[in-house]
């Protein structure tokens, strides 16, 4: 191995380690653990919590988890912005992204001075969590733990077996799972290529096959898995389509093979099952492109259509757009300029200031460099697109290249609410839950698995669980 690959070899191996170190240490070891008890956490990428009451969804797996267990009335309520990798860590952490850090699929970064901010997905997750996840935790008290495509979990440390949700994810993959996953014939060979090869419904079968052969081979203590069909689906055609239909009932199916999986490996009955979702859907036919009007304005240069230079620009999350003010010589300007361009515009319901972050369950700018320095919100039916061309500020979806489904609304709109089910070992069955938050799903799992110190802004769900 040449000198400089071997420098980079030994850097990530001692980085793991200490990452491993730091988990271990962020809270005390819990004696109360419980090896002999185990949680699978699937989360359905998309998956609304008003679909399973709309009855042309084929979900009989998840209906009669619902009856066996506890379900969330109404959905669950998601964190600001409803985006994957943000509330993905809420459902582990218990805290909001206020505290977790994670605003966007990805680190915001900021530039040099009217350099426009990017999102970088290619991050580990010490580069993108603030705070001790449960599988930290589990894994600091001697359990096991697994992840499949799992958002912020590269290089964590704290997982036996890990298949991460991440660019170039094979790379960063469990030799042994990919290999088994090669030997199976579930992939044609252990590289990118192969697993980009097999399409977004492909690529739920091969996370689905991987959970079960974590859960055959391993038992682990816990396991995150994350399906992505679903929301794939919902972007392209809209919820509560034929297409969305399709993807809920392959979704359903998946679920079922994890279920089955628990019942070879001979845990089934010692297994808690949540099933979750990180957002909600709608469908927005129109299209708000605020990058045109901050061009219009002065504030931001674009050449090719993408933009090169700019003291403002913004960073869309669908029903949410970001704004940055890149230029700390006049940010405070550029606000109050921001505010005066889309305050009463047409499909904006509201220009939210950082004094009114913390009641969104965001970081101040002041104190979170990735923070934004305003928030603009979008009227239902309508998303954010990031373009600078053209010169209209509202458009058609098709025209601004945008999706006819949507996510990213503040966490208020009842659509955005996610599915929430828990059955299994410790819960007791035909329980509805009233005002379930994902961040209470991290300490209600810490509770089943023993670990009573896990720090968390959530609360466990009392009503569900059995005497």
């Amino acid at each position: 191995m040449p000198l400089a690959r071997f420098a980079v070899s030994l850097r990530a191996a001692l980085a793991i380690v200490l990452i491993a170190t730091a988990a271990t240490w962020s809270l005390p070891v819990a004696a109360a653990a419980d090896k002999d008890a185990h949680v699978v956490i699937i989360s359905i990428d998309g998956f609304a919590g008003y679909l399973l009451d709309d009855p042309k969804v084929p979900a009989p797996t998840l209906r009669r988890l619902a009856k066996q267990g506890a379900i969330a009335v109404g959905g669950m309520k998601v964190s600001n912005p409803s985006v994957t990798w943000p509330n993905h860590t809420s459902l582990v952490t218990g805290v909001r992204p206020e505290k977790h850090g994670v605003l966007a699929n990805g680190v915001l970064v900021r530039g040099a001075v009217d350099a426009p901010v990017v999102i970088d997905p290619k991050r580990d997750k010490a580069d993108l969590v603030r705070v001790t996840t449960i599988f930290d935790a589990a894994y600091a008290a001697g359990l096991t733990t697994a992840d499949i495509n799992w958002p912020c979990t590269r290089n964590a440390g704290t997982l036996h077996d890990t298949f991460p949700d991440t660019p170039e994810s094979i790379t960063y993959s469990t030799p042994r799972l990919i290999n088994k996953l090669v030997a199976d014939g579930l992939l044609t060979e252990a590289t990118e290529k192969a697993f980009a090869a097999v399409g977004i419904v492909g690529r739920d079968h091969v996370w689905t096959e991987a959970a079960c052969e974590v859960i055959r081979a391993r038992k682990p203590n816990l396991l995150l898995l994350h399906l992505l069909n679903c929301d794939s689906t919902h972007h392209t055609f809209g919820p509560q389509t034929p297409a969305g239909y399709t993807a809920n009932a392959y979704a359903d199916a998946c679920v079922a093979r994890v279920l089955a999986a628990l019942d070879e490996a001979g845990i089934r009955d010692r297994t808690t099952v949540f099933i979750v979702a990180d957002h909600g859907f709608a469908t927005t036919p129109k299209s708000l492109k605020p990058n045109v009007v901050l061009r219009q304005a002065g504030l931001l240069s674009a050449v090719g259509g993408k933009t090169t230079e700019a003291r403002v620009n913004v960073v869309p999350e669908g029903g949410v757009a970001l704004v940055y003010c890149n230029d700390p010589g006049t940010a405070e300007t550029d606000r109050a300029r921001v505010r005066e361009l889309f305050t009463g515009k047409e499909g904006i319901a509201a220009v939210v200031g950082p004094a009114q972050f913390g009641e969104y369950g965001l970081p101040h700018p002041r104190e979170y460099a990735q923070a934004p320095d305003l928030v603009l919100a979008a009227i239902d039916g309508y998303n954010f697109s990031a373009s600078p061309e053209g010169e209209e500020f509202v458009t058609s979806n098709v025209e601004a290249k945008t999706s006819i489904g949507t996510h990213g609304f503040p966490s208020t709109m009842e659509k955005m609410n996610a599915l929430c089910i828990v059955a299994g070992r410790g819960i007791r069955s035909g329980v509805k839950l009233e005002g379930v938050e994902n961040i209470d799903v991290a300490p209600t799992a810490a509770r089943l698995l023993g670990l009573e110190a896990f720090p968390a802004d959530g609360r466990s769900l009392e009503a569900a669980l059995a005497p």
